[in-house]
């Protein structure tokens, strides 16, 4: 008998059987986990799987290869923020990535870590220029967690890590401005924040999404997980909105 206990975050339902479904949850030390929920569809536990919100997960299976049974009891509720289109669209896009682009089964505490970190900004933040910046640096760094990270210690042609403001959209390496001019426009932009930290302008913000897109697209979602990224494009559509900049 093989059993876990353990904090999640739920990402990811689909319908299984008549009442039941089957669960992925992110979790602190295991990673993504799959597992069947009993009466998942039913009046008391709809609230309780609903995507972004934390559970406390009882997973028991038999042996490795069969699908895990679960138990799960709600810690933290996202809930009501589903009321609101631009936080249940950032919502929906973290953990759907999450559970789409993740092997399950595979240990990844700093993702859980950024995971969490941007749905409590989500949630805490007056407006997405608060969360924006946390929205970028999480796909940047689940793309780095699964081997397509970039490079953007030092300038890709000088080796300087000064004045870096692009990126070039071949080879993930950062550019220096002096270098970058004369092909600004086959380059990606570098807004400050992704190397600094912080927050973001509204413009900054759409640059930063411009980056994380470009190669989540090129070399992650791809195949059959690629339908996934009109959900972010929804969310893309909605910020730049927000920001006046549609």
């Amino acid at each position: 008998m093989i059993r876990l206990q353990t904090k999640a975050i739920v990402c990811a339902l689909r319908s299984h059987g008549e009442h039941g479904a089957v669960v992925r949850l992110m979790t602190p030390d295991d990673g993504l986990q799959a597992a069947y929920v009993r009466g998942a569809r039913g009046r008391r536990m709809r609230p309780v799987l609903m995507a972004g919100n934390v559970v406390q997960a009882s997973l028991s299976s038999r042996t490795d290869a069969q699908l895990p049974q679960a138990s799960v009891e709600l810690v933290h509720s996202r809930g009501p923020l589903l009321s609101e289109p631009m936080l249940a669209a950032a919502i929906e896009w973290a953990t759907v990535l999450t559970a789409t682009a993740l092997p399950e089964g595979q240990a990844y505490p700093p993702l859980y870590d950024a995971l969490e970190g941007l749905l409590d900004a989500i949630e805490a933040a007056p407006s997405a220029v608060g969360w924006g910046a946390a929205l970028v640096r999480y796909e940047l760094l689940l793309l780095a967690e699964l081997g397509f990270g970039l490079d953007l210690d030092s300038c890709v042609v000088t080796g300087t890590n000064d004045d870096l403001v692009a990126v070039s959209p071949k080879s993930g390496r950062a550019v220096s401005a002096a270098e970058a001019e004369p092909y600004a426009e086959k380059l990606l932009p570098l807004p400050p924040f992704v190397r600094a930290g912080g927050q973001g302008s509204w413009p900054e913000i759409a640059q930063g999404l411009e980056l994380s897109g470009h190669f989540l697209a090129r070399d992650l979602l791809t195949d059959r997980s690629k339908p996934i990224l009109e959900a972010r494009q929804r969310l893309v559509d909605r910020l730049r909105r927000a920001g006046g900049l549609a």
